[in-house]
């Protein structure tokens, strides 16, 4: 169970706007160059859940990861397929990215 300060403090960090900071590892995705490899995943399929800093690119189907929390309006690059995407807020309130160009 966790502990009910820390929500309060999370709660506080994200008034004040700043955004969460995640430290990414090498998940071992071999379809782009070394140095970005840890900002790729491979989606795991149902079963599968999305942090925070993570969207699925509509496109190939790989999971973009990101250093800080994502919100709606940042854009990110998909290097597997070269899409570049927005992230939305849907109905359901989670992210999802939409095809930019």
């Amino acid at each position: 169970m966790a502990d009910p300060l820390e929500n309060e403090a999370e709660e506080a960090v994200r008034e004040d706007g700043a955004r969460q900071r995640f430290i990414l590892e090498d998940t071992g995705f071999d379809e782009v160059p070394k140095k970005y490899r840890r900002f790729y995943r491979k989606w795991a399929g149902p079963g599968d859940s999305l942090a925070p800093n993570e969207v699925i690119c509509p496109v190939c189907k790989v999971v973009i990861r990101s250093t800080r929390e994502l919100r709606p309006g940042d854009r990110v690059y998909c290097m597997p397929c070269m899409s570049r995407l927005v992230v939305v807020r849907t109905p359901a309130g989670t992210l999802e990215a939409r095809v930019a160009y």
